[in-house]
């Protein structure tokens, strides 16, 4: 087995993040969701498992987290709850003109950083889904991962060089989320890698 298949959903994290979900189950069935043993399974996967691709999927959640805060900036701004958006005073940035262009609204006649939120967040969905064995048992996560953070990542740069060739300006909030979506790329790919194998 390589390394990309080792999978040690057993062991725990040094630091594990909350108690175990079937710990906490709720006395009484009450109103709302039910739970289930796969359900808890994930709970305690993401937040307590010490598996490689766990990490993977951790960082990948805070760089796409990154990218949404930063793109809920942007959003502030295009939906006029912000009035400015502060930048740091360097050359070549100015995110009010960039952020503000009719080209931001044209996709669906709505501000472009909301899509990108919308975007991440399908992004996040997946990084959640599945246990620690799902790189086997539930292949095609890993694998449209990998592809939704190839396409985030690519349509990132499109509108950096939309930037640079249209306003020869730059929005940093906008860099920084593009930074993020390319940044997550090298970490969905180990375990798509390792989908790809158990599939053959």
């Amino acid at each position: 087995m390589s390394g990309d298949e080792a999978n040690t959903a057993g062991s725990l994290r040094a630091r594990p993040s909350g108690p175990a979900a079937s710990t906490i189950r709720p006395a009484h069935k009450g109103i709302g969701r039910r739970s289930t043993p796969e359900a808890e399974a994930v709970s305690d996967a993401l937040r307590r498992g010490a598996d490689r691709f766990l990490t993977h999927r951790r960082r990948s959640a805070a760089f796409t987290l990154l990218s949404i805060a930063s793109l809920g900036v942007v959003a502030a701004y295009q939906n006029g709850v912000l009035r400015h958006l502060p930048e740091p005073p360097l050359p070549g940035l100015d995110a009010d003109r960039v952020d503000a262009s009719g080209e931001a609204y044209q996709y669906l006649k709505t501000p472009d950083a909301a899509l990108g939120m919308a975007s991440a967040a399908a992004t996040l969905i997946l990084i959640g889904m599945g246990d620690a064995d799902r790189s086997r048992s539930r292949r095609w996560i890993p694998l449209a991962l990998a592809g939704k953070s190839v396409l985030d990542a690519t349509f990132a740069l499109f509108l950096t060089v939309e930037q640079a060739t249209k306003h020869r300006r730059f929005c940093s909030w906008c860099l920084a989320a593009a930074l993020a979506n390319l940044a997550t790329v090298p970490h969905t790919l180990p375990e798509a890698r390792a989908a790809r194998r158990a599939g053959r």
